[in-house]
């Protein structure tokens, strides 16, 4: 259905995020690209702050600590 209505689902993603199923799954949501950057600068805002306050309250990892970490989640 996405492949034959394209266009709309364009237009449609100006208005309002669209979602798109697979077998009555949603598996995507399209988004204006107004929306989206203002969603990104959304989580940017929080990183930031979460940033400011682990900084203030001397609550955070070391470069080290970071890379050390940081291999522990992605499993290298």
């Amino acid at each position: 259905m996405a492949k034959l209505n394209f266009g709309q689902l364009l237009d449609s993603a100006q208005k309002e995020p669209v979602t798109i199923t697979k077998k009555d799954r949603p598996v995507a949501v399209l988004l204006s690209t107004e929306e989206y950057q203002r969603l990104d600068s959304l989580e940017d805002s929080i990183w930031a702050a979460k940033a400011e306050k682990a900084f203030e309250s001397g609550n955070f990892l070391s470069a080290s600590e970071s890379v050390e970490a940081l291999s522990k989640i992605l499993g290298a």
